[in-house]
């Protein structure tokens, strides 16, 4: 590993010289908008002929591979079918070949007196076994095929999810759908999937891109931008880009994720699509429903206009189970020290809508304009019981898995809170052909926002003192004595506590402007150019409140404040819930009196704006089945920060930050195809993970949960993560339709960003559970991944509908400190599973179609104690079965089936050793069903 090391930093810097020649750069292929049109190793001169390559319904076929037989020519179809070829000087009849994974290669001729106008072809249905045709719009088999020809035809190496393959899985989200792809694991809230770790890697080393454009992040404590905000079904395409090259931004380490929305020029003429349906929850009430619709068409008097509009609309409740058991350090040993019992009931609530506009006078011009809205609203009402052990006294005999407390803390309460998270973009752009080159020009905006209009506690406490056990025989579902003696049940014991709110409001704004430009010299070398300027600004205010007084507890009593629902937590009976209606109009009543907590209303704020100045430049070399890139990225970064600081005394002043530097970003991609279906990808990277805004600000975070306080610092002096790349990999492509692949990288990390914790006095409470972020001097990430898709056609009969879509992916990673925590010196990285496999057999044959899948993942590191590598927490690795179907009814039209979590799989983290489990959730199986139209 140190071989490699020393090589890729060699490289790196000699790159600056080697590549300088580079500098005068590129406008690369960018999915769905440029069309491809560099010819393999042939002359380019002569007239360009421009088309579109459809399938019988009108729908556009990307990826596929046009050639020119006179002379080689090759060319690639964009997301809209487009493409542009080099044809002959000399007069006559053009024969042009076509290649498409899935469906037998074609040819066509175009006429001499045609070869002046744009032609328009139509590639013949795809068969099936024993030539029967396939059912053209329900087809998985379709839909892979548009993913594979579009990854067999890329640069360098990317993953392609096609929006109808989305729609065969259970997914009703981005993160849910990207979890199929190879490499890419999830984490969860609730059930569903929200952040995505890339390759093993933290979820902020990901960029997430609309349409090129990236789009900041709704969390104020992270850059990773939360998935479950964008539902899956206002998609056309997702790419998952696991190698850069010059012409993307530099900030995605793991790869980096552009979600491409539908165009109107996806299909002739007028389209419609929609999808309804209803589902049942395990533990939830069981009225989800979900439904979308998207409409587009093309008008004008040579339909160079295109308006397209699709919105999608989802309603889940559910009730998950959760047990929370915090453990510490105490002298007998590691003991639990806080249990809360955690009954969720949850309303989530996402609405979506995409536009564009689009002209198109001639192949030469197309000019956009595009909107994406999304709104994510989680509606949680959560009623706690808590047992305090930490407030009693431990008897001895205790052992690490059994103990007794003598004065225990038994605690209720309610929790009403309601997070509105929003993100929309807009973006318009140019882009016109000159000559055999071309220019195109973006200008875009994009805001995030996560409110918090309720954010509301009511707390009592009993006056009872019991003395309690814990039994942890059973590490997921423990023995508690409480349920035995079920003190917690005497109402008359509890009195009025606490209530306690909190208002947080986050904005995250991006203006961005790019210019691109590539202009072909010579017969085989394309040179390129570009820019991106992007200002970003960050504004976090936090108020809290929070009243002891006797004035301010409830009229009624605890008893006068429940419902006659039943309270459960798996099998622990928690007594009655809370009356929502009741305690609504009790935080309504007594809010505006509520007295506000200092320093943390303040101390928890911020502000940043961040500015990056992006140039690059690249060559393109094509000879026959030989690509070869190099290029060269620059990236200014200034970053200017501010946070209230309040002294001991009271006085608030004003903490600044600034950081600023420049960093060279060389590139080397190679892509040797043996054969059209024989692909070598490799390539020497570098790319960088700035900090997290509130890392880098200088802000304290306090956040209080039962007796336990954490608190979060900034650090204006973190570095940002660069790392230097070496990715390579072999695909083969399969007859009639499959790949095999398998790819390795190797990541050669400075200044990792690690969040070391440890338990120490804040404010005077001692404890206190503190985090700060530090940089790692050096570190590592590696891996391969096996991937095999495959429709088993050659199986006799009725067998020839089976298919296979399996991966594989196995990583190691490692930071190491200058310094020693806690004896280590040398840590995990968090976020990185070892292993990752999903596994997928299907059966399609005419209208039918049927899919199980399974997706898991193995054990990852979630936070470092910096004192006791016992209190290290991880979350236990997951795996979900799911199963969909459908059936084509006509035309057109399916009914389709979706059972979700089949094996009500929990979700668990522990501390060191698995039975120490800190939290154990069970979400429930869910079963969805409906009516797709497409038209």
């Amino acid at each position: 590993m140190h071989a490699i090391r020393f090589g890729i930093r060699g490289f790196a810097g000699a790159s600056l010289i080697a590549l300088g020649f580079a500098a005068s750069p590129v406008l690369a292929k960018v999915p769905g908008e440029m069309p491809a049109g560099a010819p393999a190793g042939v002359p380019v001169s002569g007239p360009i002929l421009s088309g579109r390559l459809y399938d019988a319904t009108g729908v556009a076929l990307p990826g596929a591979r046009v050639t020119v037989e006179e002379t080689e020519a090759q060319a690639t179809t964009n997301l809209q079918g487009a493409f542009s070829i080099v044809t002959p000087d000399e007069a006559g009849d053009v024969t042009l070949r076509i290649d498409y994974l899935g469906r037998a290669s074609v040819t066509h001729v175009v006429p001499a007196a045609d070869r002046g106008r744009p032609v328009v072809l139509t590639m013949p249905p795809a068969a099936g076994p024993d030539h029967e045709v396939v059912v053209t719009g329900a087809s998985l088999l379709d839909n892979t095929a548009r993913a594979l020809n579009q990854q067999r035809t890329a640069d360098n190496t990317v993953t392609i999810i096609s929006s109808d393959a989305i729609g065969r899985f259970p997914d009703p989200n981005i993160a849910e759908a990207l979890q199929r792809a190879p490499g890419v694991g999830i984490e969860r809230d609730q059930g569903e999937g929200r952040y995505i770790n890339v390759r093993g890697a933290p979820s902020e080393w990901s960029a997430v891109s609309v349409d090129g454009i990236q789009i900041p992040s709704v969390d104020p404590t992270t850059r990773a931008v939360d998935l479950d905000t964008l539902p899956s079904d206002i998609v056309a395409n997702l790419e998952v880009t696991k190698s850069l090259l010059p012409y993307q931004d530099a900030d995605s380490i793991a790869g980096a994720v552009n979600i491409t929305t539908r165009s109107p020029f996806d299909r002739k003429g007028f389209a419609l699509t929609g999808m309804a349906g209803a589902s049942y929850n395990q533990y939830g009430k069981g009225s989800d429903y979900r439904g979308s619709a998207a409409v587009s068409d093309t008008f004008g008097p040579d339909r160079q206009f295109g308006l397209l509009l699709s919105g999608s609309y989802s309603m889940t409740h559910r009730r998950p189970d959760n047990v929370e058991n915090t453990w510490s350090q105490t002298p007998a040993g590691l003991r639990v020290t806080e249990t809360l019992f955690k009954d969720y009931d949850t309303k989530r609530q996402r609405i979506a809508g995409t536009g564009a506009f689009e002209w198109r006078p001639s192949d030469r011009t197309h000019a956009w304009v595009r909107g994406t809205y999304a709104r994510f609203e989680d509606d949680e009402y959560r009623d706690r019981i808590g047992i305090l052990w930490s407030e009693g006294t431990l008897l001895s005999g205790s052992t690490d898995r059994a103990a007794t407390y003598r004065n225990t803390r038994i605690e209720k309460q309610v929790r009403h809170r309601k997070q509105v998270n929003e993100i929309w973009s807009a973006t318009a752009g140019i882009e016109q052909r000159l000559g055999e080159g071309a220019i195109r020009a973006d200008v875009a905006y994009s805001e995030s926002s996560q409110t918090y209009p309720r954010r509301d506690e009511l707390l009592f406490r009993s006056s009872l003192r019991p003395t309690l056990s814990y039994d942890f025989s059973d590490s997921d579902l423990p023995g508690y004595s409480l349920f035995s003696s079920k003190e917690h049940l005497q109402l008359g014991t509890y009195s009025f506590r606490e209530n306690a709110y909190r208002s947080n409001t986050t904005k995250n704004d991006e203006f961005t402007v790019a210019v691109r430009s590539d202009l072909p010299v010579g017969d085989l070398v394309t040179f390129s150019t570009g820019g991106k300027y992007r200002a970003r600004h960050i504004n976090a205010d936090e108020e809290r409140f929070r009243d002891r007084r006797s004035s301010a507890a409830p009229s009624q009593s605890l008893a006068g404040l429940l419902s006659d629902q039943e309270s459960r937590n798996f099998g622990y009976d928690l007594g009655q819930r809370f009356g929502t209606g009741l305690v609504d109009a009790y935080f309504d009543a007594t809010k505006a009196a509520s007295e506000r907590r200092l320093p943390q209303s303040l101390t928890a704020d911020y502000t940043a704006e961040e500015k990056i100045l992006g140039l690059f430049g690249m060559a393109k070399y094509v000879k026959d089945g030989t690509t070869l890139i190099a290029g060269l990225r620059v990236e200014t970064t200034d970053f200017e920060s501010s946070a209230p600081s309040v002294s001991r005394t009271g006085a608030v002043t004003t903490a600044r930050g600034h950081n600023g530097y420049a960093d060279v970003f060389p590139n080397l991609t190679l892509r040797q195809a043996f054969t059209p279906n024989l692909i070598l990808r490799t390539a020497l990277s570098r790319a960088i993970n700035r900090p997290n805004f509130p890392q880098i600000a200088p802000r304290v975070l306090e956040t209080t949960e039962g007796n336990t306080v954490r608190v979060e610092f900034g650090n204006p002096d973190l570095k940002p993560t660069l790392s230097n790349n070496v990715d390579a990999g072999l695909e083969y492509y399969i007859r009639p339709l499959g790949v095999i692949s398998v790819n390795g990288f190797y990541k050669d990390l400075s200044d990792y960003r690690y969040t070391l914790t440890s338990t120490g006095v804040y404010n005077g409470v001692g404890g206190a559970i503190l985090s700060r972020p530090v940089n790692a001097r050096r570190g590592e990430l590696y891996g391969v991944e096996l991937n095999w898709q495959q429709q088993l056609s050659f199986l006799p009969g009725v067998l020839g509908g089976l298919g296979v879509f399996a991966n594989y992916t196995y990583t190691k990673g490692s930071a190491r400190f200058d310094g020693s925590y806690a004896g280590r010196s040398r840590f995990a990285l968090p976020g990185q599973s070892t292993h990752m496999w999903n596994a997928s057999v299907f059966y399609e044959r005419g209208p039918v179609n049927l899919r199980v899948a399974y997706t898991k993942r193995s054990d990852y590191l979630d936070e470092i104690n910096a004192d006791n590598p016992a209190l290290d927490l991880y979350w236990e690795g997951r795996g979900q079965l799911d199963v969909t179907g459908s059936v084509q009814l006509a035309r057109g039209i399916n009914l389709f089936a979706e059972g979700k979590n089949l094996t009500n799989t929990p979700g668990v983290r522990y501390f060191g050793q698995r039975y120490r489990t800190y939290e154990y959730e069970k979400f429930g199986y869910t079963v969805f069903g409906g009516v797709r139209v497409k038209l």
